[in-house]
């Protein structure tokens, strides 16, 4: 009896550590055009979730040559420009942060009205 419960919990542990995953954060995109949190801290690795509870549709985009102003969007050096494209209402869009830095983003469409965000990665 001893042996297999022993073993019982030798399996639940491998399951335990098989599913888990990489850390996941969110930031919900709200009809008020922002970013709910504006600022998030994640850790290298980390993947953020961006979830339009919105009526309208909003874009998570890193990409300077798409910003309306130049400071909306910055990337850390040797980061790579990323952009979701339109992201409906009711849907999400998810990012993977790899390098250590500061990361400017924006919503295209609402941009000038003020819906940017920021994710610092840390090491």
């Amino acid at each position: 009896m001893k042996y297999y419960a022993l073993a019982l919990l030798a399996s639940i542990a491998v399951v335990t550590f098989v599913t888990a995953g990489p850390s996941e954060k969110v930031v919900r995109m709200t009809d008020s055009n922002s970013f709910d949190p504006k600022t998030i801290t994640v850790k290298s690795g980390d993947t953020v979730v961006w979830k339009n509870g919105s009526a309208m549709s909003h874009s998570v985009t890193d990409v300077s040559s798409l910003a309306v102003d130049a400071k909306d969007a910055a990337l850390p050096a040797d980061a790579k420009e990323f952009n979701s494209d339109l992201i409906p209402p009711g849907k999400d869009w998810s990012y993977t942060f790899t390098v250590p830095g500061t990361y400017k983003y924006f919503c295209i469409p609402h941009e000038a009205l003020g819906m940017v965000g920021s994710v610092v990665v840390s090491k």
